[in-house]
């Protein structure tokens, strides 16, 4: 199914007037996928003021950028196991991720009241990913 999305162009640019219709992946569609986008563009800020000498700062980069990944790749799986792993992967790349703000303000890398609405973003992501895991895969919900 393609669906389009309105995007302002000017000259062949965004950013102008005017509408152009631009296809959209089916993952793009999910609510849980858009949230995990949030999740990398709060985080992206977060990771260029961390030292590169900490390694979380490396791990938050890597983990936050592999939870929409992984929906993606998840939700283009035909099966119910394949989605089932990989939305698990990206729930666990969710987890790593909040794993690695708390050991940024652990060590004072961060303030702890900057990091709220990422760690809530996080927490929305890990929730909608549990019930297409469950019901994908009955066994896993106990």
């Amino acid at each position: 199914m393609r669906i389009t999305i309105k995007m302002k162009i000017m000259n062949g640019k965004r950013g102008g007037e005017g509408v152009a219709e631009t296809p959209r992946f089916d993952h793009e569609k999910l609510k849980v996928y858009q949230r995990s986008i949030e999740s990398v563009a709060w985080s992206g800020p977060i990771v260029d003021r961390l030292s590169s000498t900490l390694a979380v700062m490396n791990q938050l980069d890597r983990a936050s950028t592999l939870i929409p990944v992984n929906i993606a790749d998840g939700n283009g799986k035909s099966t119910s196991k394949d989605r089932c792993r990989f939305f698990g992967i990206a729930g666990g790349s969710a987890l790593e991720s909040a794993a690695c703000i708390d050991v940024a303000v652990a060590r004072r890398a961060l303030a702890p009241d900057t990091v709220s609405d990422g760690k809530e973003m996080l927490r929305a992501t890990v929730a909608m990913l549990i019930g297409p895991i469950r019901s994908d895969a009955p066994e896993r919900s106990t």
